[in-house]
């Protein structure tokens, strides 16, 4: 059995000023809000950028927030969207709902996988936040808020043959014109650990042109775009243009919440 200490806050810091580390990716495994808040603290004292691809609330926490903003250290956050995966299928459905004047009533998003974030997340302490960020993705572009017993978003169970393959179940009920009621199910199947890559690649880039342009605090056009629960929340269709302002340097890229 190894006798080896694990590094303390001032050994994370000096490693990260010696490496020459512009970003630090926050990728532990879900329910990780220790660990996580350590490493944030690091990055904090080391000045490098954060982009926080899970479900603990950084970004949209304002006592973080403010500390990246008075240290001028960019921050996108919290808990990445897959490039195509079960919560962005779920918001876009939600969001064409609204658009078409469907009334949306009841919905479920079940989600099975075989790899470790999914047995990790057995352990039901482990999922406050995961289920918190992945339902308010969901209602925050709904015509109304749903009732929560009539809204169920968020991991199911683990299946261990499924390996890194993650299938999604999703059912929603509404009513059409004259209360005309209508259902919608969808089967969707990816490879998970590949699915948020690019979007992580996106967002490195974005905290990078913040750096090279001295912006600090939280990018709220990048973090509506690419994050489940970003600060301020906007429809896809919003976060995207707002992403592509930032991106060309527009003041309106990054509105305050």
């Amino acid at each position: 059995m190894s006798d080896e200490c694990e590094a303390t806050q001032e050994e994370v810091t000096r490693a990260l000023h010696q490496s020459g580390a512009d970003v630090l990716l926050n990728y532990l495994p879900v329910g990780s809000e220790e660990a996580s808040r350590f490493y944030i603290e690091c990055a904090l004292e080391a000045g490098v950028t954060l982009v926080n691809c899970i479900p603990v609330f950084i970004a949209s926490d304002p006592e973080f927030a403010a500390r990246f903003e008075q240290r001028g250290i960019p921050i996108i956050g919290d808990d990445i969207k897959a490039q195509l995966g079960a919560t962005i299928t779920h918001r876009m459905l939600t969001d064409l709902f609204r658009r078409r004047g469907v009334k949306l009533e009841r919905t479920y998003q079940l989600n099975t996988g075989g790899n470790t974030d999914f047995l990790n997340m057995l352990n039901r302490s482990r999922l406050a936040s995961k289920k918190e960020s992945k339902t308010e993705a969901v209602q925050s572009v709904a015509a109304e808020r749903i009732a929560d017993e009539n809204i169920h978003v968020g991991p199911s169970d683990y299946v261990a043959w499924q390996n890194d393959n993650k299938v999604c179940f999703l059912r929603m009920e509404g009513k059409l014109f004259g209360d005309v009621p209508m259902n919608l199910e969808l089967r969707l199947s990816v490879e998970d650990s590949p699915n948020s890559a690019g979007v992580v690649i996106d967002a490195i880039r974005c905290v990078k042109l913040a750096l090279e342009r001295g912006q600090g605090g939280v990018l709220h056009g990048p973090s509506s775009y690419f994050m489940k629960h970003p600060p301020v929340q906007h429809t896809d269709d919003e976060a995207y243009h707002l992403t592509e302002s930032f991106i060309r340097g527009s003041a309106e890229g990054d509105p305050s919440p």
